[in-house]
């Protein structure tokens, strides 16, 4: 059997390692292993119950769920059947998952939890092509359209269904398509990324051909399996032999570090903004002398990785210095992490040069990189031997990439996807000559780096005909310790606004040493300190900025952005049209 198809990768692996653990997962308080052996025969049972219902090549066949081990266990029973998996974001609603099931003409839908199975039954109701349910953690029920997972595994299947499937696993093609990812999207309606077999299997070697991953590795898989990333680096890590323990509770996910320790883990900016503003926030408790203590280590190791990113040799007193500093702070820090971290990459969205620095520093290889759906995730990355912090990474091996006469990011190469599903007239507007229009501005300011600067959709034109980056300037923002989020509005207007969401815990913090103490949000935004206090840190923030860049005015919001109240997308960047739609009113007193 020749390894051109995801299926054919875990048969591969299956036989290779058998009894070796693959998946972790939370089981009541400890945690619990699935073999490599187990995971093909689960995943085979998958197979044959979808070849028993008539499933097969070219099929939909959907995935609504948090991360279980059984998320996985699906997919690659779907891929097995060549079918093809879509996955719906875990806390869709109903809307968003009847607009995939119509497109899709999905058959059968994996469930997770009763959250999702509400909407899930709904859509058996009210759409025509979808049948039936499997559920992996949701309240019997005697639907008789709905079986559970486990009863699935506890069915015996005949020898035709066995012949069945390895006559699918037999004609299954590197062409076969594999998946469609729904793009949540910043503009405009969701569409549907395809991606094939081939796409994948050209990720896994150019990921190692750049990334260091080995069967010793065990990975945190706590971002949603819907997106591209996660998914993307969990079938990475099957390639390369890995562990993969799966969190269910995203939120639950400083907690669990410590007891799960892994040495790889991906991530996306917001994630390292938290637990920057927590170290910031509990360094202000400590004494003086421990205060300073922390950032003499921070500066020598800010010091210290200078010299590591070039591969260089750092003077020995700088080493020392580094010693005595990862003895006394650094490693703790890590210690959040679980101690064992090796490198993260990190994508979604921008992270400051700051903060990449800054993690660095404490001795967390945060591996920054660009990509998208329709790349099949990493465009570009950071290399472990020399990087910038200044870069969006360096190409990664057989993509290319150029710059368009609009300053467009422009990708070409094994990883592109097909186009949108059912959307000929998208894909014709972003697909040319084998080149992926992304949509992203950017730059190439050395050979082999790429710089991603902007969505050009997201570039303001004021009514004064200036065209701004907002990102530009939220990035700028951003170092204020009292901005937990922002946006910037001002397209066909005369000036730029912002809406910001406080850093609630610190505000109330300082505003309290001011002798102000308030309860609620809605009362501490109103309260004319905080105005004057954010005008304040704004003004110094945009010193340098020329006056058409300047944020003029601003409303303070009561909660934060995110994807369960539709301001984030999957990949937590904002979405500036639904920003702007939802909070209308409170832009409107802004001008």
């Amino acid at each position: 059997m020749i390894e051109s198809h995801i299926a054919h990768m875990l048969r591969y692996r299956a036989e290779k390692y058998t009894d070796r653990e693959v998946f972790r997962y939370k089981k009541n308080d400890c945690y619990a292993s699935i073999s490599w052996r187990t995971f093909k025969q689960q995943s085979e049972a998958i197979a044959k119950f979808l070849l028993s219902k008539n499933i097969t090549t070219h099929d939909m066949v959907g995935i609504f769920s948090q991360n279980y081990p059984q998320w996985t266990i699906c997919d690659l029973g779907i891929l097995s059947t060549r079918a093809a998996v879509v996955p719906v974001y875990p806390t869709a609603t109903f809307k968003q998952l009847e607009y995939i099931v119509n497109e899709t003409e999905m058959q059968i839908l994996f469930v997770g939890d009763n959250a999702q199975y509400e909407h899930a039954i709904k859509a058996l109701d009210n759409t025509a092509s979808l049948k039936l349910l499997v559920t992996f953690n949701c309240d019997a029920s005697d639907d008789e359209r709905v079986i559970r997972f486990e009863d699935i595994m506890a069915q015996s299947f005949n020898a035709d269904l066995d012949n069945a499937l390895q006559k699918q696993l037999s004609e299954a093609s590197t062409d076969d398509l594999a998946t469609i990812i729904y793009t949540s999207g910043t503009t405009g309606e969701p569409k549907g990324a395809m991606l094939n077999h081939s796409n994948f299997l050209a990720s896994f070697r150019i990921h190692a051909i750049r990334l260091q991953v080995s069967e010793t590795d065990v990975s945190m898989c706590f971002l949603p399996l819907c997106h591209i990333f996660e998914r993307a680096w969990t079938f990475f890590l099957l390639y390369s032999g890995g562990v993969n323990v799966y969190n269910a509770n995203p939120k639950a996910i400083m907690e669990e570090l410590p007891k799960v320790k892994p040495t790889i883990m991906c991530a996306v900016p917001r994630f390292f903004e938290k637990i920057y503003d927590g170290i910031q926030n509990t360094a202000e408790e400590w004494p003086a002398i421990q205060r300073a203590i922390f950032n003499r280590a921070l500066i020598v190791g800010l010091k210290y990785i200078e010299y590591q990113k070039d591969s260089k040799k750092a003077p020995i007193a700088l080493r020392i210095q580094r010693n005595i500093a990862d003895a006394l702070v650094l490693k703790k820090v890590r210690k959040v992490f679980g101690g064992n971290i090796r490198f993260m990459p990190c994508s979604g969205s921008a992270m400051t040069t700051k903060l990449r620095r800054y993690f660095h520093a404490m001795g967390l290889f945060v591996n920054y990189g660009y990509g998208a759906s329709e790349t099949l995730a990493t465009v570009s990355c950071m290399r472990h031997d020399l990087y910038d912090f200044d870069y969006s990474g360096s190409i990664m091996p057989e993509v290319k990439v150029k710059i368009s006469d609009e300053n467009m990011i422009l990708v070409k190469g094994p990883t592109i996807f097909n186009g949108y599903y059912k959307k000929p007239e998208e894909t014709a507007e972003v697909l040319k000559d084998g080149w992926y229009y992304t949509g992203d501005q950017g730059a190439i300011p050395e050979e082999g780096k790429l710089l991603m600067t902007e969505r050009i959709k997201d570039i303001i034109k004021t009514s004064t005909g200036k065209y701004i980056s907002p990102q530009k300037i939220e990035l700028i923002l951003s170092h204020c310790d009292l901005i937990e989020q922002l946006c910037v509005i001002g397209d066909n207007r005369k000036y730029l606004t912002a809406l910001i969401v406080p850093a609630f815990d610190k505000l109330k913090k300082l505003m309290r040493q001011k002798g102000v103490d308030l309860s609620t949000y809605h009362a501490l935004i109103k309260h004319p300190l905080v105005k004057e206090l954010f005008e304040k840190n704004l003004a110094e923030l945009q010193s340098d900025l020329p006056r058409h860049e300047k944020v003029a005015k601003f409303a303070l919001l009561p909660e934060p952005f995110t994807i369960d109240n539709t301001m984030l997308t999957s990949s937590m960047k904002v979405r500036r049209k639904q920003v702007n739609k939802v909070y209308a009113d409170e832009i409107a007193k802004l001008y």
